[in-house]
């Protein structure tokens, strides 16, 4: 709606031509609404009619309206100061290394142009359009920039940052063994690791659980003689884990006998393969998980001191449905940080140890405090991997897009430091998106509070609609948005959480 309003306004007149909104007030107990406009031209009384006419269009009869309208021309001085502040949002090491003379601006016709002289290796990608719009937000006319390499002497600020980086090594969980029996082994075992810890490349993992699944199947091997292997599901409650076995002629009958509730320990080969996982058994065995079993806290690195790669963006929402009703904050809200969050993968495969694991290519999230949407974190991610043509007609995302953005290891640790003690939020988030971040926050050494709440059974509970879909539930509160964008989702499933707490009165355990 403020898109559409802006671009009324600047219809009106060509001094308004390049006028940005800085801001709209609401007056609720004098029924009031004051749009700020700033334009870089000198403007007229008729200017400011026709800017007010605009804008009671979009105001409800029973709120009076008002426009203030100011000119603001910066300087180069001004501008220049503005560029340093952006680049200390958008890269913290590139901030550090700016000295005198390292930002030029020059004055045009119609607004700037400007100068970032910054050392290849730390400058952000894309950093001028970054810069770019950070100054069409902040200042009427227009802008375009440039980042040239600079010879500045980086050795200082290199020890520093290493100094900075904390050497951290993701532990190993295990827990002990109960009722082993040998099936096929040649070695007692007295201690499994947590499926869910299985991120280690090893010759001799041990893992312990209750079968969920059990296939026999069949492959040729190189010879074309047909042999037979076996394809598990385990779990020991923390994970499931993917196991493919290839049974020994003297044990095949003793393996053929085990079914699924049968509790076993197998010891096998973890490997990368294709970029991902894959788990291989060598022998198998009997032995269950300890009665009651409880898993320990995963121990996580700290959280990161600033952010390296994506910086979140304070986030206004000008379009709320409630802008023109009284609208309070339930108070469980109060006292609470919540990120809402969606993601774009490069397919459904959440399992870490299924051998083909997809990955993230887009990351949207939402914080909300105080019951407010008010910091947006967006970004794009390299998968590394192609993109299937299923993927690039259901997100419209395309492999041009993901290709100069940073790398998953390079992400997680900001999404890591912006999510840190906030309960996360989504739809279907239980089932698909935590799975995602929780696995690659982890091989960072990230680890997340499992503090969810879910949107699906919290709609379920409070509504009745023919299904549970984003969209249906969105179209049930009114909220518009482009499906199947994590940003857009991310932002829809925000409005749709405050709704539906407001009608809860009281958040979900989580």
């Amino acid at each position: 709606m403020s898109g559409k309003i802006l671009e009324e306004i600047r219809a009106v007149s060509k001094n308004l031509n390049r006028a940005i909104i800085r801001g709209i007030t609401l007056e609720r107990a004098e029924k009031r609404v004051t749009v700020a406009i700033v334009t870089d031209e000198a403007f007229t009384p008729a200017d400011e009619r026709g800017a007010l006419a605009v804008i009671k269009k979009y105001v409800p009869d029973f709120f009076g309206a008002e426009v203030e309208i100011s000119k603001l021309t910066p300087d180069e001085e001004m501008v220049e100061r503005k560029i340093k502040e952006a680049v200390g949002v958008f890269s913290k090491a590139l901030y550090a290394t700016l000295g005198e003379g390292d930002i030029k601006v020059n004055k045009t016709e119609n607004g700037f142009n400007y100068t970032i002289y910054a050392a290849p290796s730390i400058a952000p990608a894309n950093l001028t359009d970054r810069v770019t719009e950070y100054l069409r937000s902040r200042f009427c006319g227009s802008f375009s920039g440039e980042c040239r390499a600079s010879d500045k002497n980086l050795e200082d600020l290199e020890v520093e940052e290493r100094q900075d980086e904390i050497e951290f090594e993701m532990p190993v969980r295990t827990f002990q063994i109960e009722d082993f029996e040998i099936l096929e082994g040649e070695k007692i075992r007295t201690t499994a690791v947590y499926i869910s810890d299985l991120n280690l490349v090893s010759d001799e993992v041990i893992l312990c659980g209750k079968i969920e699944d059990i296939r026999e199947r069949t492959y040729a091997n190189k010879k074309g003689v047909e042999k037979t292997y076996f394809s598990f599901v385990l779990s020991d409650t923390t994970a499931r884990a993917h196991i493919t076995y290839f049974p020994r002629l003297k044990t095949i009958e003793k393996i053929k006998q085990l079914k699924v509730g049968d509790s076993i320990v197998t010891t096998g080969l973890n490997e990368a393969f294709n970029g991902n996982l894959r788990y291989t058994a060598k022998t198998i065995d009997f032995g269950k998980t300890p009665d009651g079993f409880v898993p320990e806290k995963r121990v996580s690195k700290p959280v990161p001191r600033y952010y390296k790669t994506v910086t979140p963006q304070p986030f206004t929402d000008f379009e709320q449905t409630y802008l023109f009703k009284e609208r309070t904050v339930p108070e469980c809200l109060k006292g609470h940080s919540f990120v809402v969050f969606d993601l774009e993968t490069t397919g459904l495969n959440s399992s870490p140890v299924s051998g083909n694991m997809d990955k993230i290519i887009e990351i949207g999230a939402y914080k909300i405090e105080e019951g407010e949407i008010t910091e947006c974190f967006s970004t794009f991610v390299n998968p590394e991997r192609k993109l299937s043509e299923e993927i690039i007609n259901l997100t419209g995302i395309t492999e041009e897009m993901v290709a100069d953005a940073p790398r998953t290891e390079d992400v997680m640790p900001d999404f890591y430091k912006f999510c840190y003690g906030s309960v996360l939020v989504g739809h279907n988030i239980a089932g698909f998106d935590f799975k995602f971040v929780d696995h690659y926050c982890a091989n960072q050494g990230y680890i997340l509070e499992r503090k969810i709440i879910d949107t699906i059974p919290l709609s379920q509970e409070l509504l009745f609609l023919s299904n549970y879909k984003l969209n249906t539930v969105a179209d049930k509160f009114g909220v518009t948005f482009n499906h199947h964008r994590a940003t857009d989702d991310a932002l829809a499933t925000a409005k749709i959480f405050i709704e539906l707490i407001r009608l809860k009165k009281s958040l979900p355990n989580y």
